[in-house]
């Protein structure tokens, strides 16, 4: 945490920067706390929803900066990745929502991860979760975010997927502004508070069926969560539910391959096995 800390203070921009450190389900450690010109940091407690969504609408109520930007505490802005966006703002100045693209690490192994386009819209992640958009990339506008997209939605399960929801309420306002250069280090392995948290998985796919019904209209993009289930379901030896989720995506999509994937660890195949190997092409689920 504190070294994602130093590589936001660090950023190469000649206006200040508020920092709004979130404790979720911790003791707030006050020495963190800074008054310094351009750059402060308050160490705040999460009063709202147990969770990341509680956590993160936490901040940006705490603050009143025309622009909001997310960092998780243990990832890392890379040089320049503020100033890089804030032109994109500059250059765009309709826009409301500027992410960049990511560099993953697993251990020793780094993976660029690329959208590999400057515009993503609402039928793009109807299709696909854009995985290069990670949430420590995200800057937009706060009066965006308070008068129209919408705060982080607390009421997803365990707030899993907050992310995708977030980027498809704001894509349906008006494109988001991609930077496509890693600009930001993110984290991958076991340590991750969400690595197996399938259950929750599950019951956060299904909640996104059920809210979006961009999903429901695109094959593909419906057929990646119908796998998504199949999967989560299948880690937790759920077998005949499985078998079920793993039908729907063969109806919607036969050319989902999460769908063979959870067929496989229905048939004996580790989970967890699966996902390491993933992540170590910086790939997930």
């Amino acid at each position: 945490m504190r070294r994602a800390l130093t590589s936001v203070l660090d950023q190469e921009y000649d206006g200040p920067i508020e920092v709004a450190l979130v404790f979720d389900r911790n003791e707030p450690d006050d020495d963190l706390a800074r008054e310094t010109p351009g750059r402060s940091v308050k160490v705040l407690r999460n009063e709202r929803t147990p969770g990341l969504a509680g956590a993160r609408n936490t901040g940006v109520l705490s603050l009143d900066t025309e622009l909001i930007a997310f960092c998780d505490d243990d990832d890392v802005w890379l040089p320049g990745k503020l100033s890089t966006q804030l032109r994109r703002f500059a250059a765009e100045p309709a826009s409301e929502f500027v992410t960049t693209a990511m560099r993953v690490r697993y251990d020793e192994r780094a993976t660029v991860r690329l959208a590999h386009k400057d515009h993503v819209t609402i039928a793009d992640l109807a299709r696909s979760r854009m995985a290069a958009l990670h949430p420590s990339s995200f800057v937009f506008r706060r009066e965006a975010m308070l008068h129209g997209f919408g705060l982080v939605d607390e009421t997803i399960p365990n707030s899993m997927a907050e992310d995708w929801d977030l980027l498809i309420r704001a894509a349906r306002r008006r494109p988001i502004q991609h930077i496509d250069e890693p600009l930001v280090d993110v984290q991958w392995g076991q340590s991750s508070y969400f690595n197996q948290a399938w259950a929750d998985k599950n019951l956060a796919h299904e909640w996104l069926i059920n809210h979006h019904p961009e999903f429901r209209a695109d094959r593909r993009g419906i057929g990646i969560l119908l796998g998504k289930l199949a999967f989560g379901h299948a880690a937790l030896g759920h077998r005949s539910a499985a078998l079920g989720w793993a039908r729907k995506a063969v109806r919607a999509n036969w050319r989902e391959p999460r769908t063979v994937i959870a067929l496989l660890v229905t048939a004996g195949l580790p989970a967890g096995w699966v996902v390491e190997q993933l992540n170590r092409r910086g790939h997930g689920i």
